[in-house]
């Protein structure tokens, strides 16, 4: 049916004409132009960036407190959380855990509340991993 849009590309393919076979046996036919190439294009979900969330020393914190905060927002055990305080008391940061940006971003947020609801001038940080 002329004028009527191919169901894969969506063009109205341009019509044809029977042309004399010259020498050679080639005719000025082109039939490439009613062919379509059909591509699929795949979208793949990029993985989220991960961040690092840290803990830094200070002199004034109470270790136990260190403890708790760990145990309480990071989920880990009493001796994982002894151990990542003593890091933090050692090397003055420590790394709690990595997340996403908007968990990292939470957990930040709860750990400072609550270190300030206490009185304690404990920094928690989170930096892109």
């Amino acid at each position: 049916m002329p004028g009527t849009a191919h169901a894969v590309t969506g063009r109205v393919p341009a019509p044809t004409t029977a042309m004399a076979t010259g020498p050679g046996g080639t005719g000025g036919n082109d039939d490439r132009s009613n062919t379509a190439i059909i591509t699929r294009t795949r979208t793949r979900t990029k993985r989220p960036s991960l961040y690092r969330v840290l803990l830094l020393n200070d002199d004034y914190t109470p270790m136990e407190f260190v403890v708790l905060v760990v145990e309480r927002f990071f989920n880990k055990s009493h001796e994982d959380a002894y151990q990542i305080m003593m890091h933090v008391h050692q090397n003055g940061v420590g790394e709690c855990g990595v997340f996403t940006y908007e968990v990292a971003e939470t957990k930040v947020t709860q750990v400072m509340d609550f270190a300030r609801k206490h009185q304690h001038p404990l920094q928690c940080v989170m930096e892109k991993k």
